[in-house]
């Protein structure tokens, strides 16, 4: 009986262990399901609705560039574009479609193969881009043929457009399809037909110009097909840059300097840095990056040997021939081995060993005092000064003014030049320095190389009192299209004497005024905006003995190749400089007849503008300052002049 006992109690709490350990896991299973169906509802039904709702990016507007006064230089523009939907061809198929649609719009073949590649690559319900930025033309011929195109239809969108083409290409650069090497996690590069920079400008600002992607909220289906688009969030557009550029100087330079063969030009405020005009030629159209070049287009643009694609203002490397004169006289001025008034007797060449160093003027220049030899172009007076100071010395003073290395404007690509001393000579060379070579770079040439920014750069520090002043393209970057004044920048001195710097720059100014400086037959006609500067003619081949005495042949003489390169660094106006100019034409001989003209029309230009200002001035057309300058020269500037002219007009209408 007392074991019926044991067993029942045994029973019973057995029984209730069980009851209780059901009771327990029912409790956790109710408290399971409390968190996840309403702890985590919102959570779980979010993630059930993205099984039908697919969130999708979409590309924001890029960001415009405009120049100082604000006009539009790269701007967007519609798009239209034609697809195909491959699943929807029917029995056509995509090549049946290809076909229909090349009677409209012609199709090369590489086109075609690019379109079966993305097919392959993509669903059947995916639209697949088979041609960009058509005309309205083509659009309505594919439109009013619709019936027949099935699967083909036409879809809108934006591209980057460049209202001014080459006249501005080297500066603002392009913009080109996403490359393998650029995705970096950015969403935005992985949209189709997304463009990013690739030079100049654009590719500087790339970020800031792209903006931010907005969204688009679709249902689709289980095969991710869209039924409709349940919502839409704009994206922000990227930012506009302010350039510092003055588009009416920019076209004025632009079709000045394609009137030779190959050759640049660079205008700067001497104070403030502000890069106002900038143009390397030839040029080339860079909305033909954006719509995408063909084979023979892109193999002409690189294997043209005038390299459209390089932008010899910022990457071309030349002596400076006789612009560098100016640093020579300052090393000797400054180290105290000449005076001002000190003279040089030239008779047209000097003696050094067995070897004989020319002048340019055979039969000599007589006695030459420093403004004189400035003015005069003397190499004589050069070589010897050079050969005072030394070449460390000179290298120094070189490198004071901004030679030998980049300027550090904000354009990819710059090149740094050379200037060479001892030590160059022994790393580089694994040689001494001979004294020869000094005289020759006494006169710009032998390894010297710069850019012609960098002879800017030296020309605006010689003229505005020896300020360290460093160039720069971009004014200001706006989010709001709002754009605030720049902030004054302060450049700290180079050091050197004020009396030492007015010595050179009376120098550069009588090259110019003076009956027998260099550049007079240039001299612009009104005093209140004349110019100073000094030309450079560098030799590209060296002349034999046996030639010189033979008689040197001129440069018409010579194929085009062999040709000596045409240098001008100038400055306006000469009593209170603003305007710095630098100019380099490739083989167009001699300075003083090809590149101090061009440099002449360009600071006249900018002057009778009023280049740098915050405002524009009501703008005289090119044609009248071809006739101020003597000649009559009307250009496609005279357009962006009416349109500025056409701009004050409105505002003061408003006003």
């Amino acid at each position: 009986m007392q074991g019926d006992q044991e067993r029942q109690k045994l029973f019973a709490r057995r029984t209730a262990m069980l009851v209780g350990g059901k009771l327990v896991l029912i409790s956790m299973l109710a408290g399971r399901m409390y968190y996840l169906q309403v702890v985590k509802g919102e959570q779980y039904k979010m993630l059930a609705d993205e099984n039908r709702i697919s969130l999708r990016l979409l590309a924001p507007p890029r960001g415009r560039i405009v120049d100082r006064f604000g006009v539009p230089i790269a701007d967007n523009k519609q798009n239209y574009r034609v697809m195909l939907v491959s699943e929807d061809t029917r029995g056509l198929g995509v090549d049946g479609a290809l076909d229909l649609l090349n009677e409209i719009v012609p199709m090369t073949p590489g086109e075609r193969r690019r379109v079966r590649k993305e097919i392959r690559r993509n669903r059947s319900f995916v639209p697949v881009t088979l041609r960009e930025n058509l005309d309205w033309e083509d659009v309505a011929r594919i439109e009013v043929n619709a019936p027949d195109l099935p699967g083909v239809m036409i879809d809108e969108g934006q591209s980057r457009y460049y209202p001014y083409g080459s006249h501005l290409a080297h500066v603002l650069g392009y913009v080109s399809a996403v490359n393998e090497q650029e995705k970096t996690g950015d969403r935005l590069l992985e949209l189709p037909g997304f463009r990013t920079g690739k030079s100049g400008i654009e590719k500087v600002h790339d970020l800031s110009l792209r903006g931010s992607g907005g969204s688009s909220e679709v249902e689709v289906n289980a095969y991710g097909r869209v039924i409709r688009e349940l919502n839409r969030r704009e994206g922000l557009p990227g930012a506009e840059i302010r350039l510092t550029v003055d588009l009416g100087l920019q076209m004025s330079v632009s079709e000045r300097i394609a009137q030779e063969k190959s050759a640049s030009a660079v205008v700067m405020d001497v104070h403030s840095g502000d890069i106002l005009a900038m143009v390397s030629h030839p040029s080339y159209d860079p909305n033909g990056f954006n719509r995408g070049l063909g084979v023979d287009e892109w193999n002409a643009l690189v294997s043209d040997p005038l390299a459209p694609l390089s932008n010899k203002v910022t990457a071309g490397r030349y002596s400076p021939g006789s612009t560098f004169k100016m640093l020579v006289a300052l090393t000797a001025l400054e180290r105290g081995v000449i005076s001002p008034r000190a003279k040089i007797f030239c008779e047209g060449y000097v003696e050094l060993g067995d070897g004989k160093f020319h002048c340019w003027r055979k039969e000599g220049h007589g006695m030459m005092d420093c403004a004189d030899a400035i003015a005069q172009s003397c190499d004589v007076y050069f070589y010897e000064i050079a050969r005072r100071v030394g070449i460390d010395r000179i290298a120094e003073m070189a490198r004071r003014f901004g030679l030998g290395e980049p300027t550090g404007i904000d354009l990819p690509g710059e090149k740094g030049g050379l200037v060479p001393d001892k030590a160059w000579k022994r790393r580089a060379r694994g040689a001494s320095w001979h004294q020869g070579e000094t005289l020759v770079a006494g006169i710009g040439q032998g390894y010297l190389l710069t850019t012609p920014l960098q002879m800017l750069v030296m020309t605006a520090r010689l003229v505005n009192g020896g300020l360290a002043v460093t160039p720069q393209l971009t004014k200001s970057v706006s989010t709001t299209g709002v754009h605030a004044p720049s902030p004054s920048l302060e450049f700290p001195t180079i050091g050197i004497a004020p009396r030492h710097l007015a010595v050179v720059r009376d120098a550069m100014a009588k090259a110019v005024d003076s009956a027998h400086g260099t550049a007079h037959a240039s001299a612009i006609a009104d005093p209140a905006l004349a110019m100073g500067g000094k030309t450079g003619t560098v030799q590209v081949r060296r002349i034999t003995r046996a030639e010189r005495e033979a008689g040197v042949k001129k440069n018409s003489e010579l194929p085009w190749k062999e040709r000596d390169h045409a240098l001008f660094v100038g400055y306006a106006p000469v009593y209170q400089p603003q305007y710095a100019v630098a100019v380099v034409v490739e083989h167009g001989g001699s300075g003083s007849k090809v590149a101090a003209p061009i440099a002449r029309d360009i600071l006249l230009t900018a002057q009778t503008r009023g280049s740098g200002r915050d405002e524009p001035l009501a703008l005289p057309t090119t044609a009248d300052v071809g006739t101020i300058a003597g000649g009559d020269r009307p250009t496609a500037a005279d357009e962006v002049a009416a349109l500025v002219n056409e701009r004050l007009r409105d505002e003061g209408a408003d006003q």
